[in-house]
């Protein structure tokens, strides 16, 4: 049972390759989705006898969290699930606190997908969510990180060592495959360098600084298109004419609307991994990000992109004034090397998959 808050943008992303390499393996005989009814249709399109999704009704205010522990308790008492996968830090409240009044009968995964004490917030609000997650930790048998960033801080900040491991994300490369293109009537400028941003409109992905600098800077050689909108909040842009907002793209849509694109670009102020950099790379495009959390991990300066100091204006504008499209293809292609034998989701999903036999034979070993 995979136990989710909001499935949108990179954790739906990271569930729609776990989930359907888990409904089609032969060792699971079932595989549960409980999430938001928010966004939950692309999820329940996915349905089959082997895959139900479990809704409840939620928005992220604390009126709701009563009412969503309770009915997430609820699917798993009816259920009564040999393994709870739980996904970002709300539903890893949700589901473990329970446990503290109430025995626990599932082995508990829990990934993050972001550390929230590694959030662009005050040293206060860090310790307090690092105290939170360690006595949650308690009630977990193994604990997966995004990246080796996550990882190595997670340890820092006092995550038991011992029930953590790291499993890098993965996507699935559909690049192999000779599909029909789909019709996304999107016409961009060739003669231009036409970079994407895809992403949530919240601080975190950085698209007001994009956006603040587009205003400041007109680059007559270049065209920013962003994909993506608000998930929580009600933040929104006034794009200058040197953007073009798509709004949301499916997912099943996102690769060809990569193809139409010469390079990436992620301002993000925090992030536990990046699966739009390993999506950009899947599609053999380079990406500039900046140099926080994971990207530096995933992307080498001057070889499968640009990484810049978010602080330093400077260095974004210099990078985007000696782009030239020869260049950029050929980053791009040295990514796709990258992307095949470091971030496949077969890979992930193998390593899932072990973590999940380890501990049902640890269990059955020590009953």
């Amino acid at each position: 049972m995979h136990v989710a808050e909001y499935t949108k943008g990179g954790v739906a992303t990271y569930l729609e390759n776990v989930i359907s390499f888990q409904k089609k393996h032969s060792e699971i005989s079932k595989v549960y989705l409980v999430c938001s009814a928010v966004h939950a249709a692309d999820f329940e399109r996915m349905m089959c006898e082997k895959f139900q999704v479990l809704k409840y009704d939620y928005e992220r205010h604390p009126k709701y969290f009563l009412s969503a522990i309770k009915k997430i308790n609820e699917y798993i008492e009816s259920v009564s699930p040999d393994i709870i996968h739980i996904h970002s830090s709300f539903a890893g409240v949700f589901v473990r606190l329970l446990y503290f009044i109430k025995r626990k009968k599932a082995k508990i995964v829990y990934c993050s997908h972001g550390w929230s004490f590694l959030m662009d917030t005050g040293n206060v609000k860090k310790r307090v969510y690092a105290f939170l997650e360690k006595v949650l930790s308690l009630k977990t048998d193994k604990i997966i990180n995004i990246s080796e960033y996550e990882y190595k801080n997670s340890i820092k900040y006092g995550l038991p060592k011992e029930k953590s491991i790291t499993i890098l994300n993965g996507v699935s490369n559909f690049c192999d495959i000779d599909f029909q293109k789909n019709d996304i009537n999107l016409k961009v400028d060739k003669n231009k360098i036409n970079l994407l941003f895809v992403g949530r409109f919240d601080k975190q992905k950085g698209l007001d600084i994009l956006v603040d600098f587009f205003h400041k800077y007109r680059l007559e050689h270049i065209m920013l298109y962003v994909i993506g909108e608000p998930v929580l909040g009600d933040l929104s842009f006034t794009f200058p004419d040197n953007i073009k907002h798509l709004g949301w793209v499916p997912n099943q849509l996102i690769d060809d609307y990569y193809k139409q694109f010469d390079a990436v670009i992620m301002p993000s102020r925090w992030e536990g991994f990046g699966l739009v950099a390993i999506e950009a790379m899947k599609n053999k495009l380079p990406v500039i990000a900046s140099n926080r959390g994971a990207l530096p991990e995933i992307i080498e300066h001057n070889t499968n992109g640009y990484i810049f100091d978010l602080n330093k204006e400077e260095e974004l504008l210099n990078i985007l004034r000696g782009l030239n499209k020869e260049q950029l293809k050929q980053m791009g292609l040295k990514g796709y090397k990258i992307f095949k034998n470091k971030f496949s989701s077969e890979s992930m999903n193998e390593s899932i998959l072990h973590v999940y036999r380890e501990l049902l034979d640890a269990s059955s070993v020590s009953s």
